[in-house]
């Protein structure tokens, strides 16, 4: 896979083949950042948390356009020692990159303290694992103001409203939707309604 903007720009990462990884196309990953951009991320010195990372595409690519650091967390022990190596063969400090082994559900209480401008939900489809992994995020307070959220999900997918994010894209590339919410302390419950930014 390689990665497309910024300082590693035109570099190739490993994804370990046959453990049911489906890592983001270019295009999409593409759409994605676009789309956080024009949203008002600003990748300097953003804090990112990448939940069901898999090979670290989008943690990466955020690093890569100049975020202070990147959170990644795998369950799978040979997916997180290749992506370990991803980091390594970037030239990543271990200060910058940082992978946790572990279930998200069960790491998500350990990080309690620390908040994210962006957070990066993808997980392995047809599982029921978006719906927790955002109640989790916010119940254990991970998400900073105005911090970012986004959920690369199947198509098909129904997820409820999630106070207090507020829905601001919501796009379907193929098999793949992408919805991306703000963080709002101030609003209510917000249904991810199609977007047609």
């Amino acid at each position: 896979m390689r990665i497309i903007g910024g300082r590693y720009g035109g570099r190739s990462i490993k994804v370990l083949e046959a453990t049911g990884l489906r890592p983001a196309t270019g295009r999409v990953r593409e759409a994605l950042f676009s789309m956080l951009a024009a949203r008002g991320l600003v990748f300097a010195a953003a804090r990112v948390l990448d939940l069901f990372a898999g090979s670290g595409g989008v943690g990466i690519e955020a690093l890569s356009r100049g975020a202070a650091q990147a959170v990644f967390v795998e369950r799978q022990s040979a997916v997180a020692k290749v992506l370990r190596e991803n980091l390594a063969s970037l030239g990543v400090p271990p200060g910058q990159g940082r992978v946790v082994l572990g279930d998200v559900t069960k790491v998500l209480p350990r990080l309690v303290g620390q908040t994210f401008d962006l957070t990066a939900i993808d997980p392995p489809y047809g599982q029921g694992l978006a719906a927790p992994a955002l109640e989790g995020i916010l119940a254990h307070g991970l998400v900073a103001e105005d911090g970012l959220v986004v959920a690369e999900v199947e198509a098909g997918l129904s997820l409820p409203d999630i106070a207090p994010l507020t829905c601001l894209a919501n796009r379907t590339y193929g098999q793949t939707r992408i919805i991306v919410w703000r963080m709002d302390t101030v609003a209510g419950p917000s249904t991810p309604a199609p977007s047609t930014l």
